[in-house]
């Protein structure tokens, strides 16, 4: 097996993985330390390879306490330093959270990423694991591939008008 083929591979089960872990964030009714786990070793790409800073300490802190939702904003922090925060919104019992890169743009101009659910670390959590999940690198290449082989049925065919 080719390394770019493994390499492919690992990126479609990375992306699979963090689609699952979207899903639960929606059907879950709270945070779990568990599920904030899964969220840190499937969605964290800056986290795993701080070798115990601040950060770290810092978010292993607010997890023992069970402050979830300065865990889920810390996160953002670190993970997320060019995505901010466009809105926090609660209506008719459920939490909005909007992530946006220029939040200073107008509502319709922004392409932001927007989760919600019932509990407020769970719905920036969501938006988190989104955001992730879009800006994660795509299994595929930027050029369109070629087949290799043509079609025995193919025949090429001039057709400029020479005259």
């Amino acid at each position: 097996m080719s390394e770019t083929s493994s390499r492919q591979q690992s990126l479609q089960a990375k992306s699979r993985r963090v689609r699952e872990l979207a899903d639960r964030l929606r059907d879950a009714d709270a945070v779990t330390p568990e599920l904030l786990s899964d969220v840190i070793d499937e969605a964290c790409r800056r986290l795993p390879c701080i070798p115990r800073a601040e950060y770290s300490r810092r978010i292993e802190r607010l997890v023992q306490t069970g402050a979830w939702t300065d865990t889920a904003l810390a996160l953002l922090e670190l993970e997320l330093p060019q995505w901010q925060i466009r809105r926090i919104a609660y209506e008719a019992g459920v939490w909005h959270c909007a992530l946006s890169r220029q939040r200073e743009l107008p509502d319709w101009l922004d392409q932001s990423i927007e989760a919600c659910h019932a509990d407020l670390s769970l719905a920036i959590l969501s938006a988190f694991v989104d955001v992730q999940r879009v800006s994660a690198p795509s299994a595929g290449t930027s050029v369109p591939s070629v087949p290799r082989m043509a079609n025995m049925l193919y025949m090429p065919v001039c057709c400029d008008n020479f005259a």
